[in-house]
C-alpha cells in the first residue's frame, strides 16, 4: 500500500479517536456506559463516518452496528469486531482501536475494488464491559444465546434499573435473550476477528508493536460478598470475644494470595483479584470494631479446572475463618465466564503477516477477557491481534502509539487477503 493511503488511513483514524474520545469525555477519561448514551454517541460517529463514505449500515437485533460494503461476495462473512462501551473514566482506545481497525480494512477493500472471495464486515457491539452491570459480554452473549434471565435483571452499578430495562429502551428483543434464543447463527459466521489493544505491560516491556494473541483467560466471579461480624468498642472487647469482619476478610485474602503463590509455583495459570473492599461509612469510626465488610472476588485462568480448583479453594477458606473468628460470608450470584483458545490457523495467519510486515513479536496470551472468548466458545473460528499500549488498560492513561496501530491494521489486512486466497 502506497505512503500517500497509509498517511490517509492514519489521519481518518486519528479524527474518529478524537471524535468520540470528545463525544464521551467526562472530565477526566472518557464513560461510554453500555447501553447509554456515550456507547450510542460512539456508534453513532462510526456509522457517519460510515455511511459517508459510502459504505452500508445496519443495525442487527441486538442493536449492535453491521457496517459492510455495497457490493460484496457471496458467502459467510468474516466479522472484525470489538465494543464501544468503557468503564467509568477509562481510557479512549479499549474496544474503540478494534472498531476503527475493521472500517479502516473496509475501506481499505472499498478502494481496491476487488481481491475478496468471501464477506468482510465490521461489527460494532454494545455493552462488553462489566463494570456497569456486573456482568461481561452482554452484547455478543445476547447474540449468542448466552444472557439469561437472571443476568438481565442486574442492575446498574448507580442502584438504576436493570440490564434488561436498558436493553429494551434500544429495542433488544430481551424476552428471546432471556430464552437463550440465540439472535445470530455462529455457523453463519466464518471468522470473528478483534484486533484490541494490549492491556498489559508485557508488549511495551518487549517492544513489540503488535502481537498474536492465543487464547483468553476465563473467570469466576462475586461481585458482592459480605462478611458478618459483630460491632464493638475497641477497648472493651479482648481478641478472643472479638468477631471482628475487617480483620476476617483480611486474613481471607492473606490466605489466598498464599495459594496463588504455590498454585504458580506448580506451573498453573493463574491471577486474583479483590478490586473492592470497604466497611459501612456510616459506622466509620476509629473506636469502633467493624462489624461488617464488603469485598468482591474474581479468578481468572485459561484454565476451567484451574478456576474451579481455586474457587473451591476460597470457598473453603470462608467456611474456616467463619468457624474460627465467629463471622459469616454470603455470597451474591457466582459470575463465569469461560476461557477461549483463538484458531491456530489465524494465529498463524497473524504471525506469519507479522513476520512480513517486519515486526518482531511472538504469539501470546490474553489475561484480560474479550467479546472474542464468546464467539470461540460458540464454535466461530476466531483470531485476535493487540496492539501495544502504555500505562495499561481500564484508566484514562492509555497510550496507544497511532503507528502502531496502524501497522495492526495491515497486519489483519494481510491476514484476511491470505485467508481469503486459501479459501
Amino acid at each position: 500500500m502506497s505512503a500517500a493511503i497509509d498517511a490517509s488511513d492514519a489521519d481518518l483514524a486519528r479524527r474518529l479517536f478524537d471524535a468520540v474520545r470528545e463525544a464521551s469525555f467526562d472530565g477526566v477519561g472518557v464513560t461510554r456506559e453500555s447501553y447509554g448514551e456515550g456507547e450510542s454517541r460512539a456508534m453513532a460517529i462510526i456509522e457517519q463516518h460510515a455511511r459517508a463514505a459510502g459504505l452500508q449500515c445496519t443495525r442487527d437485533a441486538g442493536d449492535n452496528l453491521l457496517v459492510r460494503l455495497q457490493d460484496e461476495p457471496a458467502g459467510r462473512p468474516i466479522l472484525i469486531g470489538s465494543h464501544l462501551d468503557s468503564v467509568p473514566q477509562g481510557g479512549n482506545y479499549d474496544g474503540l482501536a478494534g472498531v476503527v481497525a475493521g472500517l479502516l480494512v473496509l475501506l481499505r477493500r472499498q478502494r481496491a475494488g476487488a481481491g475478496l472471495r468471501q464477506p468482510v464486515r465490521l461489527l460494532a457491539l454494545r455493552g462488553e464491559e462489566s463494570a456497569w452491570y456486573g456482568k461481561a459480554y452482554m452484547g455478543s452473549l445476547a447474540l449468542l444465546g448466552g444472557l439469561g434471565s437472571a443476568e438481565l435483571d442486574l442492575r446498574h452499578r448507580a442502584g438504576g434499573g436493570t440490564l434488561r430495562e436498558a436493553m429494551a429502551r434500544l429495542g433488544v428483543p430481551v424476552d428471546r435473550v432471556a430464552a437463550g434464543e440465540r439472535l445470530m447463527d455462529p455457523a453463519q459466521v466464518a471468522a470473528y476477528l478483534e484486533l484490541h489493544i494490549e492491556q498489559g505491560p508485557a508488549m511495551v516491556a518487549r517492544r513489540w508493536p503488535v502481537a498474536a494473541v492465543t487464547g483468553i483467560r476465563g473467570n469466576i466471579r462475586h461481585n458482592r460478598v459480605v462478611c458478618r461480624g459483630e460491632a464493638g468498642h475497641s477497648g472493651a472487647v479482648p481478641r478472643w470475644l472479638r468477631r471482628d469482619a475487617v480483620l476476617a476478610v483480611a486474613q481471607l485474602l492473606s490466605n489466598l494470595d498464599e495459594q496463588w503463590r504455590v498454585l504458580q509455583q506448580m506451573g498453573m495459570d493463574l491471577v486474583m483479584t479483590c478490586g473492592v473492599l470497604s466497611t459501612d461509612s456510616r459506622s466509620h469510626a476509629v473506636s469502633v470494631i467493624p462489624g461488617e465488610a464488603v469485598f468482591s472476588f474474581e479468578v481468572r485462568s485459561q484454565s476451567t479446572e484451574t478456576l474451579e480448583q481455586f474457587y473451591r479453594l476460597m470457598r473453603q477458606e470462608c467456611e474456616d475463618i467463619a468457624r474460627s473468628r465467629g463471622v459469616s460470608f454470603e455470597f451474591d450470584s457466582r459470575l463465569y465466564s469461560a476461557p477461549a483458545v483463538m484458531d491456530p490457523a489465524w494465529v498463524e495467519r497473524f504471525s506469519r503477516a507479522c513476520g512480513e510486515a517486519a515486526i518482531d513479536s511472538e504469539p501470546m496470551a490474553s489475561g484480560a477477557g474479550h467479546d472474542a472468548a464468546v464467539f470461540a466458545n460458540a464454535g466461530v473460528s476466531c483470531g485476535m491481534l493487540f496492539i501495544r499500549n502504555d500505562h495499561g488498560s481500564h484508566n484514562p492513561h492509555e497510550a496507544m502509539d497511532l503507528d502502531d496501530f496502524m501497522r495492526g491494521v495491515d497486519v489483519l489486512e494481510r491476514a484476511i487477503l491470505d485467508a481469503q486466497q486459501a479459501a
